[in-house]
């Protein structure tokens, strides 16, 4: 039952995601096989990052505040930048009519936070403020990819 409910989501979300990355003024050709793969521009790779990061914060036992960290990496930077830059997104896709716009933002926020999740420890970082701080960017980063994939009408699971 719950494989059945999982395969729906991201097999809908495949489905909803090719078609909403293209520019509306633009002519598309559907390829199945494009649109199931976990590793491009596609829904199911953003319903995967998604679950992963769920995956980290659910293996942190982390649960004290989280300050500020006096150097930022380059990664951390980009991130946060990504994360701010939703809003303008979201009220220029209304003004143009084009999901494409959140489709492609929330793909670029998936590839940076994998770069991020590759390049820096996040679990294991040893200095407890920095690991706080990127579980606390993590969980912002899920929470964004959800409510841009949410105003898609793409479920984003927990897990995979």
């Amino acid at each position: 039952m719950i494989f059945r409910l999982l395969y729906k989501t991201v097999s809908m979300g495949a489905l909803k995601y090719f078609i909403l990355k293209v520019d509306p003024k633009k002519k598309m050709l559907f390829d199945p096989k494009e649109s199931i793969d976990f590793n491009g521009h596609t829904g199911p790779f953003i319903q995967y990052t998604h679950a992963r990061i769920k995956s980290v914060l659910r293996k942190s036992n982390e649960n004290e505040a989280v300050y500020l960290i006096a150097e930022l990496h380059p990664l951390e930077r980009e991130i946060l930048r990504g994360i701010y830059d939703f809003e303008a997104v979201m009220e220029e896709a209304g003004k143009t009519y084009s999901p494409a716009l959140i489709a492609n933002y929330a793909y670029e926020l998936t590839k940076l936070f994998n770069r991020f999740y590759h390049d820096l420890s996040i679990l294991k970082e040893e200095d407890a403020n920095k690991r706080r701080f990127r579980l606390a960017l993590s969980a912002s980063c899920a929470q964004v990819l959800n409510n841009a994939m949410g105003l898609l009408g793409i479920q984003v699971p927990e897990r995979m």
